[in-house]
């Protein structure tokens, strides 16, 4: 099989306040990290994988990825984490065209996505995100590696954190996703979250 022409980032970089600070992907859902929840589906979907993270890389050694933290000091949002992904793809042989982008606290996110968001590129989108009951998610994403200069300009020169103020710039396409069985870009925000998460599963089957 070739190699897939998209990278993913996992966006751990998070502080995660409402769940009491740490690490909320290493929390556990059914026994395991909703990290691990997110490599198992993101893999099926993209080539390389990298985490995008800051501080000790150590902690996530079990899941036998690289880790990459953000070059933007100061936790400065998931725009951060693009580009630590878009630097990452660059520095890769071959490098990919494109950077898929996904949440590392929303388990269920839809196994087609990255597949939906490349035709939206091939129909002459420059980016594209999901959405679903009206909402978009920029942090589910995929984002073109040639606009990484453009994106550090941005958030360097012009000191941008907010996804939308950069994605305007650009013909973005948004995805809508199906919810008529649940919303699969459900997140996990607060502790009594996972519990939810565990009846979805249940249900799943």
């Amino acid at each position: 099989m070739p190699p897939k022409p998209v990278a993913g980032v996992l966006l751990a970089g998070g502080k995660a306040r409402r769940m009491g600070g740490g690490d909320k992907c290493l929390r556990a859902l059914a026994g395991r990290p909703l990290l691990e929840w997110t490599i198992e589906r993101a893999s099926r979907q993209v080539g390389p994988l990298v985490i995008n993270a800051n501080g000790d890389a150590e902690r996530f050694a079990n899941f036998h990825l690289p880790v990459v933290a953000d070059s933007i000091d100061g936790f400065a949002g998931p725009l951060a984490g693009v580009l630590a992904g878009l630097d990452w793809a660059a520095s890769q042989t071959p490098a990919p065209e494109f950077v898929a982008s996904f949440a590392t606290d929303a388990p269920f996110f839809p196994e087609d996505m990255v597949g939906r968001l490349m035709a939206a590129i091939a129909d002459g989108a420059d980016m594209a995100c999901a959405a679903s009951n009206g909402r978009s998610h920029p942090v589910f994403g995929l984002w073109p590696v040639r606009l990484r200069e453009d994106l550090r300009r941005a958030m360097t020169m012009e000191e941008l954190r907010k996804v939308d103020l950069w994605t305007v710039r650009y013909r973005l396409a948004e995805i809508s996703f199906d919810t008529s069985d649940f919303d699969p870009f459900f997140n996990v925000n607060h502790p009594e979250d996972l519990a939810l998460a565990e009846d979805l599963l249940t249900k799943a089957g």
